[in-house]
């Protein structure tokens, strides 16, 4: 049958952070709207990414308080009885959080008017998507959407090794989504890639009980920051008993299909037994399986290549987020999802942000934002100026004392001529919650001594932020 054909001024292909931020920015603009998604709205990040995974750390960590107050080592004088963990119950708490907010996002493109259709979308042509819906009879006409402008907003998938293939071993392999809903805590979790993703998740297995053993096939964890922030996660994983397999080599599954097979920086192959085996060894653009090669756009890579304004080579046809490439995180869709809708709208924009915050939640956290010491010194060296930093330890901070996290150190990079703020880094329990105000100093130009003399509130681990900048002006007031 021929397909039946609905007209849209804008249509966007994915319905994640980037693509509902953009529905929803759009339809206040008075752009007529409709917002195709497959699976369930708010994307990985809402639903097997950033919010359930936070909520899955939170309970593990409220479960290993509860395991040492009644171990009688709480330092508070905290004393309970036998504690028991009902992992059914805690994921169904962890779905819930995922549930309200996802049916908040729906309620909030009903509420502006977005024509949300639910089905994958196969792109015809820049100007035409046809949608897939499950359960539709293959006999009945497909719909066909056109539009005027384009979004797409596919966001990424996650990595999968050629060598241990998801659901390999009768399952044992698993992404980090299955890793989210375990129906019991392993006994044995095994977890290939110590990048963020695999040490935010295997920390909360081990608090929930799990034996983890973490491989990565560089020399240190987190290799994407530098070895002083990375330190106290380190002493940390070793406090909790999580042990970390560096430099070694993941070769595949044993014969039997029970245990990973990993190679010593020897060269001495050994076996791993497990009953799940995490693969976390990044994510990439979901560029394949939608009919994006018959637009025949630019590409970075796997990527697709936009300019400031989010535009792709072919006139009318934006993307954003995780689709365009690194950095892969949702606040950066967002606020590339409200350019688009306000550039399409005839509003002046450019997507220049000064910093992108990254957060890391790891125990403790660590979150970065902007220049670090490294590339502020490489950028020194070729714009001509020198560059100074300073840092203000947690331990000297009255708030992390009181909350028994005394670990970590807030970092500030900075001009020496000028003073201007270049970059910030912090570790520390709770340091997400800091990044807002690096942010903010970053894209206001903020100097050292606007935020020294910046009257912070007591007792606050924001205090580290204020006298971070007035050690590096020489004028701290304590250490």
């Amino acid at each position: 049958m021929p397909p039946v054909y609905t007209q849209t001024q804008l249509l966007i292909v994915g319905g994640g952070p980037g693509g509902y931020v953009a529905a929803i920015r759009a339809a206040q603009l008075g752009i007529k709207t409709t917002l195709v998604e497959g699976a369930a709205l708010g994307g990985t990040c809402l639903n097997v990414g950033c919010i359930p995974s936070k909520a899955l750390i939170h309970a593990a960590e409220a479960y290993a308080q509860a395991r040492t107050q009644a171990a009688g080592r709480s330092a508070l004088g905290i004393r309970v009885g036998g504690v028991e963990l009902d992992l059914a119950t805690t994921l169904d708490w962890k779905d819930g959080i995922v549930a309200k907010l996802t049916g908040g996002v729906g309620a909030l493109l009903k509420k502006h008017g977005v024509t949300v259709v639910k089905g994958w979308a196969e792109l015809i042509d820049g100007k035409t998507v046809e949608v897939r819906q499950p359960g539709i009879d293959p006999g009945e006409a497909p719909q066909r959407i056109q539009c005027e402008h384009l979004l797409l907003a596919a966001g990424s998938q996650e990595v999968e090794l050629p060598f241990l293939p998801f659901g390999a071993g009768e399952g044992r392999v698993v992404s980090a989504t299955e890793a989210l809903a375990f129906g019991a805590v392993p006994k044995q979790l095994v977890v290939v890639g110590a990048g963020y993703i695999g040490l935010e998740l295997g920390t909360a297995w081990r608090k929930l009980g799990a034996e983890v053993t973490v491989v990565e096939a560089q020399e240190r964890i987190l290799p994407g920051y530098d070895a002083e922030l990375v330190k106290p996660v380190a002493q940390s994983l070793v406090k909790l008993g999580l042990k970390t397999m560096l430099a070694h080599r993941v070769e595949g599954l044993n014969a039997a299909g029970t245990a990973l097979t990993v190679r010593d920086p020897q060269g001495t192959l050994l076996e791993l037994p497990a009953d799940k085996i995490l693969v976390a060894v990044g994510r990439r653009p979901r560029s394949e399986g939608w009919g994006l090669e018959r637009l025949m756009l630019d590409m970075n890579g796997r990527a697709v290549k936009v300019d400031a304004q989010c535009r792709t080579s072919m006139k009318k046809v934006w993307a954003i987020g995780d689709l365009t490439g690194e950095p892969l995180l949702a606040h950066r869709a967002m606020a590339q999802g409200e350019l688009v809708a306000e550039v399409i709208a005839g509003h002046p924009g450019r997507f220049e942000p000064a910093a992108i915050p990254a957060v890391c939640f790891t125990d403790p956290e660590i979150v970065s934002a902007g220049h670090t010491p490294a590339s502020a010194e490489a950028e020194g060296a070729r714009r001509g100026f020198k560059v100074l930093q300073a840092q203000f330890p947690f331990a000297a901070n009255g708030r992390a004392l009181s909350l028994e996290s005394p670990e970590g150190f807030v970092r500030v990079v900075a001009r020496a001529d000028n003073r201007l703020i270049l970059g910030w880094q912090a570790v520390g329990a709770a340091v997400s919650e800091l990044s807002a105000a690096f942010g903010l100093s970053l894209e206001m130009g903020a100097c050292l001594e606007d935020v020294a003399h910046t009257i912070h509130s007591h007792p606050t681990l924001g205090e580290a932020v204020q006298e971070c900048c007035l050690r590096a002006l020489g004028q701290a007031l304590h250490i």
